[in-house]
C-alpha cells in the first residue's frame, strides 16, 4: 500500500472515479473514519500492511483492488489501529495465516481469527496514536533535511 499507517484525507490526494453513475454503484461500500484497509495480496511479506482512514469529511472513499476493508466493532482512538496493525507484533501473527509461494495472500476469514490488543483507556490509545504520528512527522522532517 502506498499510504502510511493513517490516511488523513485532509492532507492526502487520492485517485477518484470520474463517472458519478459508476461511483453511485459503490455507495454501500463506502469507507468511514476508523475503518482499516489491509493489503490482502503481495509478492512479499507486505501482505497485511494497512492504513487507517481518518478525517473523511465529505469525501466518499472506497478500498482499492487487492485490499480488504475492515470496520471495527468498537471505536478506537485515531491512529491507534493503523499503528498497531502495522507493528511487527501484529504482523507476526499474520505470517502463519498467509498462503502462496510467489504471490502471498491472506483471506478475510483468516483475519477474522486475529486478536487486537489495546489499552482499555481511550486516552491511552490517543497518546499512543499521537506519539507515533509525531514520530513519523519528525522522521519525515529529518529525511527532508538530508536531501
Amino acid at each position: 500500500m502506498k499510504y502510511g499507517e493513517v490516511l488523513d484525507l485532509k492532507t492526502e490526494t487520492l485517485p477518484y472515479i470520474q463517472s458519478k453513475e459508476i461511483a453511485d454503484k459503490f455507495k454501500a461500500s463506502l469507507l468511514r473514519n476508523g475503518d482499516v484497509v489491509i493489503a490482502d495480496t503481495a509478492e512479499d511479506e507486505t501482505v497485511g500492511k494497512c492504513t487507517e482512514i481518518a478525517n473523511l469529511g465529505t469525501f466518499e472513499v472506497l478500498a482499492g483492488l487487492h485490499t480488504i476493508p475492515l470496520r471495527p466493532k468498537q471505536t478506537y482512538a485515531v491512529g491507534y489501529l493503523g499503528y498497531y496493525m502495522n507493528s511487527n507484533s501484529f504482523h507476526d501473527t499474520l505470517l502463519p495465516l498467509m498462503q502462496g509461494t510467489k504471490v502471498t495472500s491472506i483471506s478475510k476469514s483468516a483475519l477474522q481469527g486475529t486478536t487486537i490488543s489495546y489499552p482499555t483507556e481511550y486516552s491511552e490509545q490517543e497518546q499512543i496514536g499521537s506519539y507515533f504520528r509525531n514520530l513519523d512527522n519528525l522522521i519525515t522532517l529529518h529525511q527532508r533535511k538530508q536531501k
